[in-house]
């Protein structure tokens, strides 16, 4: 179960980046602020979560891969960012990081 908390840590953790970037054009929003906070509180609270079963190292290593990849994908799909191949042969390093830490768990 701590693996399915991580994964959705690693989610919401490219939603409230996501949201940081909203906020950049729309920094007084009330509801981009408040959704931000719950989507950071809830982040931590999964993490929290997943590393009761999952050794804490692992855990935050994948937690920031999982936000890392995403954010990056989510800047390139849908804030115009650029993705050139070699940032994309760098994030596949990073999934390939993160899949190894899961084969490495004791």
């Amino acid at each position: 179960m701590g693996w399915v908390f991580l994964l959705l840590a690693g989610a919401l953790e490219v939603g409230f980046t996501t949201t940081l970037r909203l906020l950049l054009k729309a920094p007084s929003s009330i509801a981009l602020n408040v959704i931000f906070v719950v989507l950071i509180i809830a982040s931590f609270a999964c993490l929290q979560q997943a590393v009761k079963t999952v050794p804490l190292g692992t855990g935050y290593a994948v937690w920031t891969g999982i936000g890392a990849v995403g954010t990056v994908l989510v800047g390139g799909l849908f804030f115009n960012e650029s993705l050139p191949p070699i940032r994309l042969v760098f994030i596949g390093l990073i999934i390939v990081g993160v899949i190894g830490l899961k084969l490495l768990e004791h």
